[in-house]
C-alpha cells in the first residue's frame, strides 16, 4: 500500500491541536566505529539540514544520517563508476521531472510507440519500464478483496472479516470527527474573512479585533488557540481538506467491499496471464507522488541547488508502476520483480507492503529469482509500529525464518535526532526480519510536476539503502549482490542507545535489538569495506 504513515496517526492535526482541548583504490580513510555518543549535543536542524539530514552523519553532525556527503567528499571524489540500473517498484513516476529526467532508464531494444513487442519480452512499447496498473489508481486493501471475493477457503477469512468490520467502524468515526472539525474551522474562517473583508488575514489583524459580537469573539478565540499550536486558520483549513479526502478515499475505495479498481482485464489468480497494463509509467494524477519521491531519494541530481540530493550518482531508474492507492496485487509485484531482473536491474527498491498476501509464494519465488540472478532487493519494513518477527508483513523472503534469498534487505526508519526518539514511531522492527535502519522521517525529495516535498515512512528509508547498494555496485561492480548486502549490514554504525519503539513511551528497547544488524546504514563505511573485498 502506498501510504507511508499510519493515516491520520501522524498528520499532526487534531481537535486538541486546533482548539487546545482533550572506486577508491587508495583508501586512506578510517571507518566510523561505534562512537561515544554521550557528549553529543542535539540541536534543532537548520533549514538546509532538514532537507539533507539523511546524508549527514552522527559523528560529525550529531545527526543519524547515512554519511553520504562524507562518502562523496572523502571517497568517491567525483568518480562516476559503472552505470547501475535501479528498478523502482512503486506508484507512477514523473519521468519528466527536472531532477529525474536525465536518469530515467530507456529500453534500447524497443522502438517507441509502434505497438509492437520489439524485444520480445512480453511487453509492448515498454520504453521506460511497465505500468501494471493500467489507468487505475484507487484500490481495495488486500483483506477487503478476500471478503469481496467471498474467499472462505482462505485460512485468514474470518480474521479479514472481523478486521474489515472494525476498520469500517473506526474510519466512519474518524469521518464524523474530522467533518465536525473542518466545519468549525471553515465557520471560523468565514466569520473572520467577512469581518476583515479579506481572505488572507494575519494574526496581527485578528489580535486587533474588538467586537461585542459573540460569534466573532468565538472565532477570534479559536484562531488564537490554533495559532498557539502552530496553525493559522487558513493552513488548518487546507490541511483538513486533505485529511477529509484521505478519509473518504479510505472508506470509498480501500475499505469498500463493493468497489473494484482493477481494469486491466487479466486474471489476478493466474501468473501465466501476462502482458496486461501499458508502457505509461507516469502518475495518473498529481497526488500520486509516492514513486516520484522514492525515485528522487535514490537518484535526484546532486548539488544542483534544488536541495533534493539523490544517494547514487550514476544510476538509471527503471519505472515499474505497481503500487496503487490501496494494496498492491501479489501478481503485479511478482511479475514486476521478474521484469526488473530480466531487463538488467542490479538493484530493486520496493517501498510497499501489506499484512495479507494470498499469493505470497509468487512474490517469494520472485525474490528468490532476483537473488539467484545477482540482484539486490531492498524492501521497506512497514509503518504499523509492529514487531514483524511476530506480525505478518509482506512481501518477505522467508518462511518461519528460513530465508530463500541472500540479497533481500528489509529497512526500518529513523528520525532526525539522535536519542531515545531516534526510531520513527511508525516504523516496524524485528531482530530477525528487519536488517538495518536508515533515515525515513521527514525526508525531502522530488514530487510530480517539478515540485519537492517532505514525506515520512519506511518507504523513504528503503530507497536510501537502495541508493547505497547502487553506489557500491557502481564503484565495485565485481562484488556480488550477496556481498553488497553483507557490506551494508556489516558496515553500518552500531548503536546501543535505548529507544522508544512504536511511538509508545512505555516500550523502550536497546536499538541493537530492533534489527538483525543493530545498525544504521552508512555509505561512508560501506564503501571503505567494499574496497577491501577481493
Amino acid at each position: 500500500m502506498k501510504l507511508n504513515y499510519k493515516l491520520l496517526g501522524y498528520v499532526g492535526i487534531s481537535a486538541a491541536v486546533l482548539f487546545g482541548c482533550g572506486s577508491t583504490a587508495d583508501i586512506l580513510t578510517t571507518p566510523i566505529e561505534n562512537i561515544d555518543t554521550s557528549p553529543l549535543k542535539v540541536t534543532d536542524l537548520t533549514d538546509a539540514e532538514k532537507k539533507n539530514w539523511g546524508h549527514l552523519d552522527l559523528e560529525r553532525d550529531t545527526i543519524p544520517g547515512m554519511a553520504v556527503d562524507r562518502a562523496y567528499s572523502e571517497i568517491i571524489k567525483g568518480k562516476k563508476g559503472t552505470k547501475v540500473i535501479v528498478a523502482v517498484i512503486d506508484s507512477g513516476i514523473d519521468i519528466d521531472h527536472e531532477d529525474l529526467d536525465d536518469v530515467i532508464w530507456t529500453n534500447q531494444d524497443e522502438i517507441p510507440n509502434n505497438g509492437k513487442d520489439d524485444d520480445k519480452n512480453g511487453y509492448v512499447d515498454d520504453i521506460h519500464g511497465w505500468n501494471f496498473l493500467g489507468d487505475a489508481y484507487d484500490e481495495q486493501l488486500e483483506y477487503v478483496r478476500i471478503i469481496s471475493a467471498n474467499d472462505t477457503s482462505n485460512p485468514r477469512y474470518e480474521e479479514a472479516k472481523a478486521l474489515l468490520e472494525s476498520e469500517r467502524q473506526t474510519w466512519m468515526g474518524r469521518k464524523t470527527q474530522y467533518d465536525q472539525i473542518a466545519q468549525a474551522v471553515n465557520n471560523t474562517h468565514e466569520t473572520l474573512s467577512k469581518y476583515l473583508n479579506k481572505e488572507d488575514y494575519t494574526m496581527e489583524e485578528i489580535n486587533a479585533i474588538s467586537s461585542e459580537d459573540q460569534s466573532i469573539q468565538q472565532a477570534v478565540q479559536i484562531a488564537k488557540q490554533m495559532n498557539g499550536n502552530g496553525y493559522t486558520v487558513q493552513k488548518a483549513k487546507v490541511e483538513l481538506k486533505g485529511i477529509q479526502e484521505q478519509v473518504n478515499e479510505r472508506l470509498n475505495y480501500n475499505l469498500n467491499p463493493d468497489f473494484s479498481g482493477r481494469k486491466t482485464n487479466d486474471d489476478i489468480n493466474d501468473m501465466s496471464d501476462t502482458g496486461y497494463g501499458n508502457g505509461n509509467v507516469k502518475h495518473v494524477k498529481k497526488s500520486e507522488s509516492h514513486g516520484t519521491h522514492v525515485a528522487g531519494i535514490i537518484a535526484a541530481e546532486r548539488n544542483n541547488g534544488k536541495g533534493a540530493n539523490g544517494v547514487a550518482n550514476n544510476v538509471e531508474i527503471m519505472a515499474l508502476r505497481v503500487v496503487p492507492n490501496g494494496d498492491e496485487y501479489d501478481k503485479d509485484v511478482a511479475l514486476s520483480i521478474r521484469y526488473a531482473v530480466d531487463n538488467g536491474a542490479k538493484v530493486i527498491n520496493g517501498s510497499f507492503g501489506k499484512s495479507f498476501s494470498p499469493h505470497s509464494q509468487w512474490v517469494r519465488d520472485a525474490i528468490k529469482y532476483a537473488s539467484d540472478n545477482n540482484v539486490v532487493f531492498v524492501h521497506a519494513a512497514g509503518n504499523d509500529s509492529n514487531n514483524v518477527d511476530t506480525e505478518p508483513n509482506f512481501p518477505d523472503d522467508n518462511v518461519n525464518f528460513v530465508e530463500v534469498s541472500d540479497t533481500y534487505i528489509r529497512v526500518g526508519s529513523l528520525t532526525q535526532k539522535y536519542g531515545s526518539k531516534m526510531v520513527s514511531g511508525f516504523s516496524n522492527y524485528g531482530k530477525m526480519n528487519v536488517d538495518v535502519f536508515a533515515p525515513g522521517s521527514e525526508v525531502y525529495s522530488t514530487t510530480p510536476e517539478n515540485e519537492y516535498d517532505f514525506k515520512g515512512g519506511t518507504s523513504m528509508a528503503a530507497p536510501g539503502v537502495a541508493g547505497i547498494a547502487a553506489l557500491i555496485r557502481s564503484q565495485y561492480p565485481n562484488l556480488s549482490a550477496a556481498q553488497v548486502k553483507q557490506v551494508i549490514l556489516d558496515s553500518g554504525l552500531p548503536l546501543t542507545t535505548k529507544v522508544v519503539v512504536g511511538g509508545d513511551a512505555n516500550n523502550v528497547k536497546p536499538f541493537s535489538d530492533l534489527s538483525k544488524s543493530g545498525k544504521i546504514a552508512n555509505a561512508y563505511n560501506a564503501l571503505i569495506m567494499a574496497s577491501k573485498i577481493k
